[in-house]
């Protein structure tokens, strides 16, 4: 593991803002390509800048993250006017998938943040100087930030897939073919059968080349106004938006969105009823998809069940409606327990609880061991935890899917995946990665 940052204790200062002054909510300051991003609707966290950094790798690469941090904050110095989560000192992170990655999981703590949470606004500025923190001075230096002549996109507001103007850009196969890939699932398919484990997630990847560039603040800017109902981030690199809440902890209240079972929207025209009733008629009332959400939420509540006092969950699941698919999908609550005198940190949760079977399989140990065998691909953070985490212990961590790793000025790696369970069919599970990989083509303004 190492870190980075100027020695000495970080100190913070949080002020108010208006919200009335940004009225596009935080998308509107999604203008950097560098920029820390975390948001949903027009709420959530965007951090400017990077005053300290954490790396890891390896199995212990959450425990020793959570370390980190928690002497951290320990004895910063922490001013805040408005003191709800997300204000104070804050770190946006994402996590590799696998515990062999060679992908650096890591914490990036920024030097400005700004928030918006139930229509209540807050700037935040964090140093390891020894100056003193002033409101102005917070302002001067989001300015400078938001000015700067190195902000790489525009203000212009977000154009719609219908809109964009389509990129000249050229696609190529990833790790396995389709072809290849397709043969993968059949040989997962025949594993699950032997009774070796019930459920599979193979993923594959695909790679944009984009002579004009890359406009990542463009393409976050896309996602979020087309995918309201999920969560667009932007960590180093890594962009996306995730409809699936690994685990969202405020106080000792956790909450997770669970998915699995996924139909394309496109499945449903011509057909006869309201879309809707096509999604219902379709996916819920598949024994196969209802089998792999069951798989799904039994992996994350049976993982969740030692840190909780009390846990509920949706009997039934319920349709989430996306842009490009529907998904089964159910909340969980938990209030959590104290364990060793403590109420467990976000980072503790996501060590117990990922990965899950909605993007591993289970059991995992079997599930982890074929998806190394079978996928011939690492796959760094894509289906790995994404997310930030403050002080006081609260944080929002998804799960990065509908995602991208940008690997240079022109080039994007896209990833998606699909659960395999016995009756999955090859052809179809292909075309279902490429309703997954549509979200980003459309915001990287690729037809598909």
């Amino acid at each position: 593991m190492t870190s980075t940052f100027r020695t000495g204790i970080i100190k913070t200062l949080t002020v108010p803002l208006h919200a009335e002054s940004f009225p596009g909510g935080l998308p509107s300051f999604l203008v950097r390509d560098d920029i820390l991003c975390w948001t949903r609707r027009e709420a959530g966290l965007v951090g400017f800048g990077e005053i300290a950094r954490f790396t890891a790798t390896g199995p212990e690469r959450f425990l020793e993250a959570d370390i980190w941090w928690r002497h951290l904050v320990l004895e910063a110095d922490i001013e805040d006017a408005v003191d709800c989560p997300g204000t104070g000192p804050v770190a946006f992170g994402s996590f590799a998938f696998s515990k062999v990655s060679a992908h650096e999981s890591r914490l990036l703590v920024p030097e400005i943040v700004v928030g918006l949470r139930d229509g209540q606004a807050w700037l935040t500025q964090l140093t390891f100087d020894d100056g003193e923190l002033t409101e102005a001075g917070a302002r001067a230096a989001l300015d400078r930030w938001l000015r700067s002549d190195s902000a790489s996109a525009d203000s212009d507001p977000p154009l719609l897939a219908a809109e964009a103007p389509a990129t000249e850009a050229t696609l190529h196969t990833g790790s396995l073919s389709e072809e290849d890939w397709m043969s993968a699932v059949a040989a997962g398919v025949k594993e699950i059968r032997t009774g070796a484990l019930e459920k599979l997630v193979l993923a594959r990847d695909i790679v944009a080349t984009i002579p004009a560039g890359v406009n990542a603040a463009r393409v976050l800017r896309e996602l979020s106004a087309r995918y309201r109902e999920c969560w667009t981030y932007g960590v180093d690199g890594l962009v996306g938006a995730t409809p699936e809440m690994l685990i969202q902890v405020e106080g000792r209240t956790a909450q997770a969105r669970v998915l699995a079972g996924t139909l394309d929207r496109r499945d449903a025209d011509g057909m006869a009823g309201s879309p809707l009733e096509f999604a219902e008629r379709v996916l819920a009332g598949s024994e196969k998809q209802r089998h792999e959400h069951d798989i799904a939420i039994q992996s994350l509540t049976t993982q969740l069940a030692p840190f909780s006092e009390a846990m509920n969950a949706h009997s039934e699941p319920f349709i989430l409606e996306l842009p490009n698919v529907w998904h089964l999908a159910s909340d969980v609550k938990a209030e959590l327990a104290e364990v060793e005198g403590h109420v467990p940190t976000c980072l503790a949760l996501i060590n117990a609880l990922h990965p899950t079977a909605a993007v591993c399989g289970t059991p995992t140990t079997v599930a982890g061991a074929l998806i190394r065998k079978l996928e011939h691909l690492d796959r760094g953070p894509y289906a790995g935890p994404v997310g930030w985490l403050d002080a006081a212990g609260n944080g929002e961590w998804g799960i990065a899917l509908r995602g991208a790793v940008i690997e240079s000025p022109q080039t994007v790696r896209l990833y998606a995946g699909c659960g395999v369970v016995d009756g999955s069919v090859p052809e179809t599970e292909l075309a279902e990665t490429w309703a997954k990989f549509r979200p980003m083509l459309e915001s990287l303004g690729i037809s598909s």
